[in-house]
């Protein structure tokens, strides 16, 4: 069946520009109206510690969680609104103009794609860093959370960005070639290059990508480990080790997880989070975080993206040929067959605008997978343990107790204190 059969009436150029459009305005403005919800519901909800928590969390660390969630929140605002724009600019000409810039390149498609893509990132990732910055040194610094240095921030930032180079551009050059050379399975094998280097790096993430930004240390003998080996050993769970990360070097903030994959899975605790938690407590929160291993949601999560991902491999080769991609964002109509990268990149750019309204679906998943994980916690170890972890971690964290319900329904990826708590304790 020739190409163009496939094409649906209403991909014209003009149709598909004004639909992603269209889309980017309303996913601009529904995430607007969610967040001045939520913030108006964490202000007005300010002055009063919620029955649950009234005593536990005094009154002066709910405020104090109060104003962090309305100060990050009114950054959130301008970043979005700076999004918007930058998302809008390189859609609409920017990306046209950046393929322009690399035309002295032209006798190398992969390589030109490869520099398309390079260029892209630099400028998304410089309009970044001012908001990562003022995030880690005003608000951070204001409520107590930032450890960091200047010097650190910048040798993270500089270390990060070569490492996703060194890792992300020669992946990506191997899919361009592919979706030149491969023939018309290249989606297929092109997908399984990209979950095999998902799996590889689950695999060498814990060993050789963790320690270039942080130390890990053994976990001392004592108390606290035999108690976890017990947990371990009731859970019938083997893992490479636990390690202590120096979490506080960066940051006041406190947590724990797992990491790597099949043999090299490791369990990593803030040396924040041993701080400030009891022997009991600490085995609570890591039998959450065991919840998610036995409850197989790893494996969910990873088949998930597995097929998320074929999907869009599948989506990308048929939009290849349609010259409305192209036509849409001013790039020649033939641009596919001589530069399918370019095909790529501007469907990764314009296909979130079109789902987001799969996100608060994805939250519900996440929050049902977290709710199992405490309920498998409270099987394994102490239910009351675990209420006091996530409370000290609540107050600790200035986690705000009064989310927004629908702000809520549709971001968060864990269910709110309240209704956590409550769930728990209903066990």
């Amino acid at each position: 069946m020739p190409t163009d059969a496939l094409t649906p009436a209403t991909t014209s150029p003009g149709t598909f520009a004004t639909l992603v459009i269209i889309a980017l305005l309303a996913h601009y403005f529904i995430e607007r109206w969610l967040l001045n919800r939520h913030l108006a519901h964490v202000a007005a909800h300010r002055d009063a510690v919620p029955a649950p928590f009234d005593a536990s969390i005094p009154l002066a660390d709910h405020q104090r969680a109060a104003d962090y969630t309305l100060a990050k929140g009114q950054l959130g605002k301008i970043e979005a609104a700076v999004g918007l724009i930058v998302t809008a600019l390189i859609l609409f000409g920017g990306l046209s103009r950046l393929w322009t810039l690399t035309a002295p390149l032209a006798d190398m498609p992969v390589l030109r794609e490869v520099a398309l893509l390079a260029l892209f990132s630099a400028i998304t990732g410089l309009i970044g860093i001012p908001f990562s910055y003022y995030s880690t040194f005003h608000i951070e610094e204001k409520f107590g959370f930032n450890k960091t240095t200047r010097a650190t921030f910048w040798a993270d930032l500089v270390k990060g960005t070569l490492l996703s180079a060194a890792l992300m551009l020669p992946l990506a050059a191997l899919v361009f070639w592919l979706m030149r050379s491969a023939g018309s399975l290249w989606w297929l094998y092109a997908w399984l290059v990209f979950i095999g280097f998902q799996l590889l790096m689950l695999a060498i993430y814990p060993t050789f990508i963790a320690p270039i930004f942080n130390k890990f240390s053994p976990l001392d003998a004592g108390d606290t480990r035999s108690a976890i080996e017990a947990l371990l050993k009731r859970a019938d769970f083997t893992s490479n080790g636990l390690f202590v990360m120096d979490g506080s070097k960066r940051s006041a903030h406190g947590n724990a997880y797992f990491t790597g994959f099949g043999r090299a899975k490791r369990i990593v605790f803030f040396d924040t989070l041993l701080e400030r938690l009891s022997t009991s407590e600490i085995v609570a929160v890591l039998a959450h975080e065991l919840g998610h291993f036995k409850r197989k949601h790893i494996v969910k999560r990873i088949v998930f993206i597995a097929l998320a991902s074929l999907a869009f491999m599948a989506a990308l080769a048929w939009v290849l040929p349609q010259p409305w991609l192209y036509s849409s964002f001013g790039f020649p109509t033939d641009t596919g067959a001589a530069s399918p990268g370019v095909a790529l990149l501007l469907f990764s750019l314009a296909l979130p605008p079109l789902l987001f309204w799969v996100a608060p679906l994805a939250s519900a998943y996440s929050r049902k997978h977290e709710f199992e994980a405490d309920s498998y916690a409270a099987e394994v170890a102490s239910r009351d343990d675990l209420i006091a972890a996530l409370t000290k971690l609540y107050k600790d964290n200035a986690n705000t107790l009064t989310p927004d319900p629908i702000y809520s329904a549709y971001h968060h990826s864990h269910p709110p204190a309240m209704i956590r708590i409550a769930h728990l304790q209903q066990g």
